[in-house]
């Protein structure tokens, strides 16, 4: 069995395949001052018991502090050592980034991920800790995109920078103005990110010169998609099923 792990900025994901078919998940807060037990904790020694044997580890990681404590980790636990996707590895794309070496890897496997299960041209919406929206077109070229705060990011920015605004989970508003001054936070960040990825997308695939299909994936992609008519699918495991794509692609 193959297991992927896609290490974010808040949340490492684990996912388990059986050939082509995900038949576990699971996920763990992002903490920088893991050590392997911790890493490994119930859930992972859940891992362990329940599943016959894990082969092969194949990672894509934003986070490279925690890099040599998983690799400890999956040595330790699984008697494996784990295959990270770096940004040079051949996937078919052409990479139009400057530097390539500089395009985070998990940018690089959504991509991949999106061109090779939903066809080419491609825009990813990748909303989490940070939103990025990549474009692929239809000659396999991977030609960059926008990178802006998640709506996590923008909640925590605004209680940190300010004396007296609080933290605000963020979820769909009922509407749009505000009667508190949380609720107001939350109507700012929601509909403000929704206005900024709608005209985002839609300059984006103008720039493309083609007609894109739109993918979005990340912790806060069906909350966003509600309101993105524009959206036509949301693959939550767009970058684990890209991780296991890549594996196949490179043994």
């Amino acid at each position: 069995m193959l297991l992927a792990i896609d290490i974010g900025n808040s949340t490492i994901k684990f996912g388990i395949f059986s050939g082509s078919e995900l038949i576990h998940k699971f996920s763990i807060p992002t903490v920088l001052d893991y050590d392997p037990d911790e890493l490994m904790f119930e859930r992972f020694r859940y891992v362990k018991e329940r599943f016959i044997r894990i082969d092969t580890v194949v990672a894509s990681s934003v986070v490279p502090s925690i890099e040599p404590v998983l690799t400890g980790a999956c040595k330790e636990f699984l008697n494996v050592t784990p295959v990270f996707v770096t940004n040079v590895v051949d996937l078919g794309l052409t990479i139009k980034y400057d530097p390539p070496e500089s395009l985070g890897t998990d940018r690089l496997v959504s991509g991949f991920s999106a061109a090779e299960t939903h066809g080419k041209p491609v825009v990813v919406c990748s909303f989490g800790t940070a939103t990025t929206i990549d474009a692929i077109s239809s000659n396999g070229e991977f030609l960059g995109g926008v990178i802006f705060p998640g709506v996590g990011t923008m909640s925590h920015s605004l209680q940190l920078k300010t004396s007296k605004l609080p933290l605000v989970q963020i979820s769909k508003p009922d509407r749009v103005v505000g009667t508190s001054t949380e609720s107001s936070i939350r109507s700012g960040i929601f509909h403000g990110h929704i206005g900024a990825a709608k005209y985002l997308i839609k300059s984006i695939a103008a720039e493309m010169k083609d007609e894109p299909k739109i993918v979005a994936t990340g912790g806060y992609a069906k909350m966003m998609a509600s309101e993105l008519a524009v959206i036509e699918i949301v693959d939550e495991n767009l970058l684990l099923n890209g991780l296991r794509m890549i594996h196949e692609r490179i043994v």
